[in-house]
């Protein structure tokens, strides 16, 4: 083996080595963490929490199809339109594969935009990446129910 190849092997394990040497339950409670922030930080208007928390290349796609970006995102969220009242996430399930998970449930919602009030439950699929030592949300969507979802 060459100095080159032997280099590639030791950086391929060191890289795998990554993802297994986290403890799964503690990913799973860190996702369900940044998650409940996530929801607050809508709640509240916090760009910065966002800022941190989503991947640069962050997309979602939207109950009406649409979608956005990074900057969309925090846009719309410094700009407090829609403003929500209510954005909270329940009967979530994590599925992990290494630095990679998969967090899907139900968000409830309520607020207005503009003078238009909404409210509704819609079943979200969130993408998340492990980088820089914290999961990051690389892609999200979203879906309305068309009748509520059970109570948590």
């Amino acid at each position: 083996m060459n100095f080159q190849t032997t280099l590639t092997a030791v950086l391929a394990v060191a890289a795998s080595a990554t993802a297994e040497a986290r403890d799964p339950a503690q990913d799973e409670r860190d996702l369900l963490r940044v998650e409940a922030a996530l929801c607050r930080a809508f709640e509240a208007g916090d760009a910065d929490t966002l800022r941190k928390s989503l991947d640069k290349k962050f997309t979602l796609t939207d109950s009406q199809g649409t979608v956005t970006n990074f900057d969309q995102n925090l846009a719309e969220v410094s700009k407090r339109d829609p403003v929500y009242e209510v954005f909270k996430n329940h009967h979530q399930k994590v599925v992990l594969y290494g630095d990679a998970a998969v967090v899907t449930g139900i968000t409830t919602l309520k607020g207005h935009s503009g003078k238009v009030q909404f409210a509704g439950d819609f079943q979200f699929t969130d993408t998340w990446v492990y980088r820089e030592g914290q999961w990051k949300l690389a892609a999200s969507h979203v879906t309305k129910l068309s009748k509520p979802a059970a109570a948590p």
